[in-house]
């Protein structure tokens, strides 16, 4: 494998990172309704777990509903369970065709709380961006000693890991802080 088209795949694993990163914020309840506050739960549809966005179209009537409407409506109270197992605080309630959450305000306390699982979840993100770059340059390192590249090439790999891993690491601190804004402030 060319040292060129290894870089390129430790890049994707770096943009895979962001954007699971990017995925679990979006799970990370904030004062208004949004589709990512429940398309990731998994129901027990059948016995196979399934997503909810996968069972049910997700509405947001308002800035603090969701509803969802489930293609099955016997799947409903399984769709109650799956959601009050997901420890998001918020009781759902169903007419017989719909599911609909009320998104409750924050309280500062829980906003705190909540800041604090997403620089945790952030820190995590930043802690395998460092490792995918660990592991890559250990295995640029064994290229260069089993002379399958040379001093340069390792070197310009080296570098441009080095430049990726700065890069991704930022975007992970400004989604950060715009999941922070958005907590202290909705």
């Amino acid at each position: 494998m060319a040292i060129k088209e290894y870089v390129f795949q430790v890049e994707e694993k770096m943009k895979k990172t962001v954007e699971s990163a990017k995925r679990e914020f979006n799970e990370v309840r904030t004062g208004r309704a949004h589709p990512g506050l429940i398309e990731g739960v998994h129901v027990d549809y059948y016995g196979t777990p399934t997503m909810i966005k996968q069972l049910a179209s997700i509405s947001i009537p308002d800035p603090r509903s969701v509803f969802i409407q489930p293609w099955d409506v016997s799947v409903i109270p399984e769709i109650e369970k799956a959601i009050l197992k997901s420890n998001m605080g918020i009781t759902p309630v169903n007419d017989g065709k719909i599911v609909k959450l009320s998104i409750p305000q924050l309280s500062e306390e829980r906003r705190k709380e909540l800041q604090k699982v997403v620089k945790d979840m952030s820190e995590k993100a930043r802690v395998s961006i460092r490792s995918v770059r660990r592991d890559a340059n250990d295995h640029i390192k064994k290229m260069k000693d089993d002379k399958t590249v040379s001093e340069d090439e390792e070197f310009k790999a080296h570098e441009s890991i080095q430049k990726m891993t700065d890069r991704y690491i930022k975007d992970i601190d400004v989604v950060t802080e715009e999941k922070i804004k958005v907590l202290m402030t909705s």
